[in-house]
């Protein structure tokens, strides 16, 4: 569904050694509060040293705590030299006050080693968010919280707070802000979670400085990786059915498996693991040495595979040599000889945040993700920048909406969350786009750039933010609230007969209404508008590129055998079509509103579907609206059977007779009524 080329011009490092993101970073330092919105693989962990030494060094604080979500994310922490790049200082760990080099070992021992620290002279700790909760109730209860006041606390993937009430870290960081003594640097690429709840509270969020680096400006800088192609593809039966089209054992891949529980996994994890390397080959044994398995390819080719699924004792010799092979025996990443060793990694709740296997190629996930977090932190496992790695790939593997797969109705939620998906990953893989109101003699070029990286395109009627409030949503939060957008979008997106106005004016405005409560009508409506630009400007470039296209096509086949004059071809890159199709003269918050980007792209994926299963979603759609009874459609069948008898067709949802549409709707609620009973049945 996307696919965008990127690399225009490569990355360099200031005389400090930072890239650019690190030195935006580094140059917020005396923020008490910092806000990193970097995606996978931009160097956020170094950027937290630089800020981390500058603090301790410069600012007055005597103690960094580093704070990660899982214990393999902590080697990105650990002592790195510095100073051969320019900088003043060595970012320096103790391991006895890295709690993450090991898995090993009770909770309770690591949150002794926390108290330990923090009455020790020792500068840096790095640990878990569950040692950091734990340990900080038993320093605060015993001294009070006042002990972190000269504390530099950094959260890595922030997302995993929330501003809940039943989220202890988000409690825990709330009282340090609220406190306002200790410094706090939140790091994050994906500021969203998979549920409702926002990350901060607006008042506490408004505290923070952020420094935002987005995935256009890390692709854009990268030596190697030139181009990202985002694909959803079907299945039909179980996922094994549906591998060979998507899985190619010549790429570096990582294939992550259904969740237990979910739809799409049709067997013990172990045989699905097993099947999925009976399609690659003959398993020929393990690596005692790796715990690898060795499958020959019919080409003779023997691929190597990391199973990371088999959670028993052998899972640590696994992991162990893919540390080593990320990593190298002395803590630096052995570019040389990882290449040629594992192939193949397989997994099912690891290998997500963090993972830093740069010569992973291709993530292929299988099933749908309801979280877009954890779709933008799989995608991550890819982008890392590598020699010989011109192209990365996305592929969510789903099953096809059809009765086999449980309720339609579900199917067609999935499809949705699939969709959401893609749209999310076009928007965060784009440039940062700003719109303007543009006058009628506006003499501005239709698509400019501001000289800091921001793409300006003119819009007529468009409101511009009335407030400095507003002005910071649309300028510092359009990636989260578009995440919002495309998270909570409702079905009526989805319905052939609902007007694209009923997308993008009432379903946005309901969303912007939830996430910002205290805002006026005229900053509503404003933010509401630049979102809706935002949600819908690649759509409007991708059709007038397609249209031109077509129409370039139409005239070069009518051309002269003799006419050496070729179509242009359809622009690669999200900026090349935004600027040769957009027109800054043409555009306005009418036509913006006129586009339903939801439909759009389920029209694509329904390309792939047959008449039938189109009929099965078009079914449920008209299921999951109608406010239907039972007895009501029970009662309309006999007159169903006997309208199709007489007209030959069932009744149309989209009929001028009143009657027709209900006993439509009538029936598009006995057959999910029908399959739902099937599926209970069959359990």
């Amino acid at each position: 569904m996307v696919d965008i080329t990127f690399g225009r011009s490569k990355a360099s490092t200031n005389a400090l050694g930072q890239r650019e993101m690190q030195a935006r970073a580094y140059d917020a330092r005396a923020a008490q509060f910092l806000l990193l919105k970097a995606p996978p693989a931009a160097g956020k962990s170094r950027a937290l040293m630089f800020v981390a030494l500058d603090k301790m060094r410069h600012q007055g604080l005597a103690k960094t705590i580093v704070c990660v979500p899982e214990t393999s994310i902590g080697g990105s922490f650990r002592s790195t030299d510095l100073t051969s790049y320019g900088f003043w200082a060595d970012w320096q760990v103790d391991d006895r006050w890295n709690l993450c080099l090991t898995s090993d070992g009770a909770e309770a021992q690591k949150v002794k080693a926390f108290e330990a620290f923090m009455a020790s002279d020792a500068p840096v700790l790095v640990c878990t968010h569950a040692t950091f909760r734990f340990g900080f109730d038993k320093v605060a209860l015993e001294k009070g919280i006042e002990a972190f006041d000269s504390c530099f606390i950094a959260i890595d993937e922030f997302h995993h707070v929330s501003a809940s009430d039943n989220n202890r870290l988000g409690v825990i960081l709330r009282s340090l802000i609220t406190r306002a003594e200790c410094h706090i640097m939140a790091m994050t690429g994906s500021y969203f979670r998979g549920d409702s709840d926002p990350v901060l509270r607006t008042e506490d969020e408004d505290r923070f400085t952020k420094v935002t680096y987005s995935y256009y400006e890390q692709l854009e800088g990268y030596e190697h990786l030139k181009a990202l192609g985002i694909n959803y593809a079907f299945y039909r039966g179980n996922y094994t059915n549906g591998l060979p089209g998507v899985l190619n054992p010549d790429q570096k891949t990582i294939i992550h498996i259904p969740h237990r529980g979910s739809a799409e996994a049709f067997d013990d994890k172990f045989n699905e693991v097993g099947r999925i390397m009976d399609m690659i080959g003959t398993h020929k044994g393990r690596d005692p040495a790796t715990g690898f398995d060795l499958v020959e390819r019919p080409n003779g080719r023997v691929v190597q595979v990391a199973d990371l699924v088999d959670d028993g004792p052998g899972r640590d010799i696994v992991k162990a040599a893919l540390s080593r092979e990320i990593r190298g025996p002395d803590g630096k990443r052995d570019d040389t000889a990882d290449r040629a060793r594992v192939d193949i990694i397989i997994a099912l709740g690891m290998a997500k945040e963090g993972f830093d296997w740069v010569w992973c190629e291709h993530a292929l996930t299988i099933g749908y993700r309801s979280s877009l977090t954890e779709i933008v932190q799989i995608i991550g496992r890819a982008t890392r920048d590598a020699p010989g790695k011109p192209r990365a790939l996305f592929t969510n593997l789903v099953a096809e909406p059809g009765v086999e797969t449980g309720a339609v109705a579900d199917a067609v939620n999935d499809m949705l969350k699939a969709i959401s998906g893609s749209l999310l990953m076009e928007q965060v893989l784009a440039p940062n786009f700003k719109f303007y109101r543009c006058e009628d003699r506006d003499v501005r070029a239709p698509v400019e750039t501001d000289g800091q990286g921001n793409v300006m395109i003119g819009i007529k009627g468009l409101i511009e933010p009335p407030t400095n409030r507003a002005r910071d949503i649309c300028e510092q939060d359009m990636q989260d609230l578009l995440a919002s957008a495309y998270q909570e979008m409702d079905r009526r997106v989805l319905m052939t007969d609902t007007a694209p106005e009923v997308a993008t004016q009432m379903v946005l405005t309901d969303i912007v209404e939830r996430r910002y409560e205290s805002l006026e009508p005229e900053e509503r409506e404003s933010v509401r508008q630049h979102l809706a630009a935002h949600m819908n400007i690649l759509t409007l470039a991708r059709k007038e590129a397609e249209k031109g296209f077509a129409e370039a096509q139409e005239t070069f086949t009518g051309a002269k055998p003799d006419d050496n004059d070729t179509p242009d071809a359809m622009p690669n890159t999200l900026m090349e079509m935004v600027k040769k199709f957009i027109n800054v003269r043409e555009i306005d918050m009418e036509l913006i509103d006129s586009v339903n980007t939801f439909q759009e792209r389920l029209e694509v994926a329904s390309k792939s579907l047959d008449s039938a299963l189109l009929s099965q979603v078009q079914s449920a759609m008209v299921a999951l609206r109608v406010n239907m009874s039972g007895d009501e459609a029970r009662t309309l069948w006999p007159r169903i059977k006997a309208f199709r008898a007489q007209m030959g067709r069932e009744p149309n949802v989209h009929a001028a007779d009143p009657l027709e549409r209900r006993m439509a709707e009538a029936l598009a609620w006995l057959k999910t009524e029908k399959a739902r009973r099937m599926r209970e049945s069959a359990i």
